[in-house]
């Protein structure tokens, strides 16, 4: 039914709503009741001065009576509609109903709204729960610290004749647990209260940090004019809701800071279309390491690096720190990426300077180029172990360029590469082979 002819559905509904009788609201808009009567059965087609009057009597916007419902509300009550797998809802006549009954349209679309932003926070604490590293280290803690109390109070409660040594070595031990168990709950309350004052309270820091960067496109002329600190850009920021999303937000910012200094942006610009965003010929232009340059390709602006240039910093453990996106080139939100990226071959190289040739599977055939190298970010003497971080820049080939020989096929991750004979996967693929 064409939205233009549930007019007068609208207009009788609106006259129930203020309680009028259909002879008033006639004598009021200056017409019969028998006229109002066919209109409001949508026998009469209603517009220009009549309609105003009328909507005038009801006290609402003519647009009310002949639009009807707003098009988010209808959208809304379609999605409750194919939501409801066992249920075959009319969803024809929604704007029907929606005009008939703007009241209980409402409800409906409030009610579905809400079920979905409820649904939507469950996965998010439920992923939260399975990936988020700090919610996960201080449950361990606390649970740990609890097996412990509970295991020192079943040996002083069950054995009587205990040496008065061990028995104070196990107070001591009791006493040292509490304390330990007092403080990580105390953290942990302390983590999760901070996260329910977030206006995201599913989010995990690193992403916040990631995003805030992300708005920025990676670039910070503050920086590189030096008009601002890294603590002061990231004050009142919308996107880093949790302290600890500020503090690795103020950690990357003293890297870019440093690193502009190192590479200033203008004669790197100019560097850059001298030579093109070659490492290692940018690197001896300034002196500079490659780590830096790399970082430092990264965070140019589009009318440096046309293509773009994405970037990913890891520790040892592989753990992701930073994570730039480059179309084209899929990077996991949790979990360990494929480890055929050249980023954990330069870990078995440290400082060693590292260019491959890459092809991801199931991407469409588009090709990169990467270069990558660890570097230490300590000097540890001789009874400590030294601190690597690893540092990949990805720069996409145009898309005629046919892949090189020797050009490495890789994933993004194991759970969905669909190479089914690879000698690096981890776990079966959810992916078929010609994916």
């Amino acid at each position: 039914m064409a939205r233009d002819t549930l007019t007068g559905g609208r207009i009788r509904e609106r006259r129930l709503i203020a309680g009028m009788r259909q002879a008033e609201l006639a004598r009021e808009a200056g017409i019969s009741a028998s006229y109002l009567n066919l209109i409001e059965h949508n026998r009469r087609r209603i517009g220009g001065k009549l309609l105003v009057n009328i909507a005038h009597v009801l006290g609402v916007e003519p647009s009310m009576l002949s639009e009807g419902a707003e098009a988010a509300l209808i959208s809304t009550l379609r999605e409750a509609a194919a939501d409801a797998d066992k249920v075959q809802a009319e969803t024809e006549r929604v704007d029907e109903f929606a005009g008939r009954f703007p009241g209980w349209a409402q409800v409906l679309a409030q009610s579905h709204r809400r079920i979905a932003s409820l649904e939507r926070t469950v996965d998010i604490l439920s992923d939260r729960l399975s990936h988020d590293p700090d919610l996960a280290a201080s449950l361990h803690e606390v649970l740990s610290t609890a097996a412990s109390i509970r295991s020192t109070a079943s040996i002083l409660a069950e054995t009587g004749d205990l040496e008065p040594k061990w028995r104070d070595r196990f107070h001591r031990n009791l006493n040292e647990d509490s304390l330990r168990l007092a403080e990580s709950s105390k953290t942990l309350v302390s983590y999760l209260d901070e996260s329910d004052r977030s206006e995201n309270p599913g989010s995990i820091p690193r992403e916040e940090a990631e995003a805030f960067c992300a708005a920025q496109g990676y670039h910070f002329p503050e920086l590189e004019e030096g008009l601002k600190t890294p603590e002061e850009l990231v004050e009142g920021r919308s996107e880093l809701a949790s302290r600890a999303s500020r503090r690795i937000a103020v950690d990357f910012l003293r890297q870019y800071r440093s690193d502009a200094l190192a590479l200033p942006l203008e004669p790197f610009s100019e560097a850059c279309a001298k030579f093109g965003p070659d490492p290692a010929q940018l690197a001896g232009e300034f002196g500079a390491g490659i780590p830096e340059v790399l970082r430092r390709i990264a965070a140019m602006p589009e009318t440096v690096v046309p293509q773009g240039a994405g970037l990913v910093i890891c520790d040892s453990s592989g753990g992701m720190l930073l994570r730039k996106n480059v179309e084209g080139f899929a990077m996991p939100r949790f979990g360990v990426p494929c480890p055929l990226w050249p980023l954990f071959l330069a870990l078995n190289r440290p400082l060693v300077a590292l260019r491959r040739d890459v092809v991801q599977a199931g991407r469409g055939g588009a090709g990169f180029t990467c270069y990558a190298q660890s570097w230490p970010v300590n000097t540890p003497d001789l009874t400590e172990n030294p601190l690597y971080h690893s540092v990949m820049l990805i720069l996409p080939k145009p898309g005629d360029e046919e892949p090189a020989s020797g050009t490495v096929r890789l994933g993004s991750t194991c759970r969905v590469c669909p190479r089914q004979r690879c000698i690096a996967r981890r776990e079966p693929s959810v992916l078929r082979q010609d994916f």
